[in-house]
Parts: C-alpha cells; structure tokens; sequence
C-alpha cells in the first residue's frame, strides 16, 4: 500500500444498542460485576440512551462510529426447543414457574457487548486482501449460546458485498473450541493500514500436553480456549509470523477477569496492560516485539499501584484506547474509575504524566452496562476499514447526527424505564420488543435478519 493508501485506513467501533429486555439477572458466572447485581431493578432506556451518547460523543471527536443492533429478546424459540408449548403467551408463563432461571437467560440483552460478537481481521493482513469475520460461539453460557446465529446474519447483512468481505462459520459449540470472539483478541501494529500482530489470549488448552509452566484457574472457568484462537487464526489466513498466542493468568480469572479485555487493551503499537495480564508477561512482550514491524510501546500497570479488585471494580483496562492522527491516543474510562482513588491516581500520574502516547482521558458514565459487567471497551467491535471497503457498507450503520436522532427517538417510543426480573414474563414486553426490532432494521436499512422476520 503507498503511504496516501496507509493514511486513509481507519478503524470504525461498532458499538452494540442496548435492547429492550436489558436486566439485571446475574447470569455470567465469573463476572463479578453481574453476579453482585442480578435481580436489582433496570432501566433500559436509560442503558440505550448512554450507549448512544458514548457513541455521538466520540464521533463528535472525530473518531469513526458504527451501530450494530441488539438480539431478538425474549428468545421464544429457544424455550420452544427446550420443551416449553403453547401460545407464547403460556410459553413465558411456564417457564416463569417451572425454571424462572432459563427465562431470564432467554431475555438477556447482552448482544450489547459487541467485542464478544466476534473476531475480525483487516485486509491488509490476510492473502485475499478481504476483511474476515467469525461470530464467536459462546459457548461458555447458556444466554450467550443463543446469539451467533442471529450475530452471522447481521455481520453478512451489513458487511455483503464478497468483493471486500469474507465471512467464516461458527466453531463447534463445544468447550474445546470455547471462543469469546475479540474480547480475547488485539492486533497491534504501527500505522493501521500496515501489516499487524494478532494476540491471541487464551485461559485454557483443550487438546494435547499443557505448555510448560501452565496452570489454569482454580475459582472461575477458563472461557477461550488456545484451540479457539488458532482455529480462527486458520481461517482468516494468519500465519505464524503474524500471531502470539498468550495465555490469560489464571489468578486474573480466579479474580473476576473473564476475558482479557478486562485486564488489557491494545491499539496502534500500545498495548497497555496490569501485571497480572498474562502468565508470561516477558515470553509474551518479546514475542510482540520480534514479530512487530513498528516498536511495541508496553504500558504496564504495577499490581501495587492497582490492586486486583479495583482493576475489576473499576473496568480501567476495559476502556477504549483511541488512536489520534497525531501519535497521540485518548482513553475512554467509565465513571467508576473516579470512584477508585488508587486507580484514578494511577490514571493521572501514571499514564498521563508518563512516557507514552496517551495523553488524553475522556469518562463516560456507562453505569446500566457496567453493573451487568461491561465496560467501554466490551460495547464496541473494532474494524478496520481502507476507504473503499467502508464505502461497500451495507445500510445505514456509520453513526450521523441524523442517525443518532432517529435512534435515541426510537429509544424513547420503544423502551421500558423499569424492567424487574418477574417482568421477563410479560408477554406485553415480547410484543414491544419485536414491534421495537421490525421498526430498527427499516431504520437501519439492514433487511430481515431477526428470526421472527425470517419466518
């Protein structure tokens, strides 16, 4: 690629809607944050109008934003499969009563973190010169389970056209090939239109003997598996020149770090990351910095200067890190990391005053995610895109002030203020629901991609 080709690749965030059914159920084992609010009282339209606002505050910066849309929830066919019958109506209501447990999973809103959506890799790394997708499987969860049917379809319907794009199958949904999609993946490079480095992060290894010095966590599973990482790393063509594969601490995991965006974030040749990230944090960063073509820049958190439970609490390392056209680049923290003194002092005077390119720390008050577990950086897949590949989009997905208008209106005709778990059984809020959904793929303009459109 010449140099004008090089400059005018961007990376565009992909932040995910929250949905109608967003509630608090505490459903994902290991998530610290989830488990201590399940059953507490939600406002979904308040979580949707906060995404949206991150979302226009940072296009307003100057950065590329996208808009991917929320699952079809409450998943009634999938009740259905488990044995439930009847009208819909009288499916919710047994399955309130006899296992109130699978319905709360049914109506889980967690589509909204879009890291886990999937895994994708930028044409100018692969031999085809396409950008490749992999909805990831989830398959760790049973909420989680049901999405990358529905994820497919809205990744093909938006990124169609095959001259640019190249979409591969889910892996098999067993816990061998456990894969968390992007939420354990970073590709690290100079400027973005340049070769890059894909890390891989993994908590276990299905197959064979355990790498030497291995162990795995003892207190919380082990959600991505090395052979997920390398069967996705096959499929988008990556060869070993071009990959790392690390292996998640165990103690994070024990901690509450259940995927490695929680304890690292990486943009551009920054990879900024706390102590207890990686078993092999040396073997890791030397093997970054004799596969990288530009210099690695590790920012490195000390565990005394944050302590495990406020880097969970806190969600720092789950902040987006945005490249600016200066060399400079901004973090994107949530409001909880003013509430941790240790961190926000570490925020100031360690990152901000240190040598390195962050400079600017903007905070964004993303609490209705954040008490389900996910922070800025789980709410957003990153893609980038030369020129013409974001051209060959498909709908009406890149975030305008007209399309952020027309998305908080339909928040506000749509959304329920209040949503308690004994609501999940309302058949009312299924019918808003799919009324809501119909309504946001016109809006969108990505065509039928939910299950009750489909027939």
């Amino acid at each position: 690629m010449s140099a004008a080709d090089i400059s005018s690749v961007r990376e565009v965030n992909f932040d995910g809607l929250v949905g109608p059914t967003h509630n608090y159920s505490g459903l994902a084992v290991g998530n610290v944050a989830s488990m201590s609010h399940g059953g507490l009282v939600s406002n979904p339209k308040e979580g949707a109008l906060q995404g949206l606002l991150k979302m226009k505050s940072l296009m307003d910066a100057g950065y590329a934003q996208g808009v991917l849309p929320p699952q079809q929830r409450p998943d009634i066919g999938a009740l259905r499969d488990l044995g439930f019958s009847g009208s819909n109506s009288d499916v919710l209501a047994r399955a309130a009563k006899e296992a109130p447990q699978l319905l709360r999973a049914v109506c889980s809103a967690s589509s909204m973190w879009t890291a886990n959506a999937g895994t994708m890799t930028p044409s100018m790394d692969v031999p085809d010169s396409r950008v490749h997708f992999t909805p990831a499987n989830l398959q760790s969860s049973f909420h989680r389970y049901l999405e990358p049917q529905t994820t497919g379809r809205v990744l093909q319907a938006i990124f169609r056209d095959e001259q640019h794009f190249a979409h591969h199958p889910v892996l098999p949904a067993t816990p061998a090939f456990s894969d968390e999609g992007a939420a354990n993946h970073t590709r690290l490079c100079g400027e973005y239109g340049e070769p890059g480095v894909h890390l891989f992060v993994y908590g276990r290894q299905a197959f064979g003997d355990v790498r030497s010095g291995e162990r795995e966590p003892t207190r919380f599973p082990a959600r991505q598996t090395l052979e997920a990482s390398q069967a996705v790393a096959r499929q988008h063509g990556l060869t070993q020149e071009q990959t790392v594969f690390a292996q998640q601490h165990p103690d994070a995991i024990d901690a509450g770090v259940f995927h490695n965006d929680v304890i690292a974030v990486g943009n551009g040749p920054v990879l900024l990351y706390h102590e207890m990230a990686f078993l092999d944090e040396e073997g890791t960063l030397n093997e970054l910095r004799a596969k990288m073509a530009s210099p690695l820049i590790p920012v490195r958190v000390p565990l005394e200067a944050v302590s495990m439970e406020d880097a969970v609490a806190s969600y720092l390392f789950n902040s987006q890190l945005l490249s600016n056209p200066d060399g400079t680049m901004t973090l994107v923290v949530p409001g909880e990391c003013q509430e941790r003194e240790a961190v926000w002092n570490t925020i100031q005077n360690h990152l901000l005053a240190g040598n390195n390119p962050i400079s600017e720390v903007i905070v964004k008050d993303v609490k209705q995610s954040m008490r389900n577990g996910g922070g800025p950086a789980c709410l957003r897949l990153r893609v980038v895109l030369k020129d013409a590949e974001r051209a060959a989009l498909t709908g009406r997905v890149l975030l305008t002030d007209t399309l952020y208008d027309d998305l908080t209106a339909w928040v506000n005709r749509h959304y329920r203020d209040r949503l308690a778990p004994d609501d999940l059984a309302d058949p009312k809020l299924a019918e808003e629901s799919l009324t809501a959904l119909d309504e946001l793929t016109q809006l969108l303009k990505i065509g039928s991609v939910y299950p009750f459109q489909l027939g």
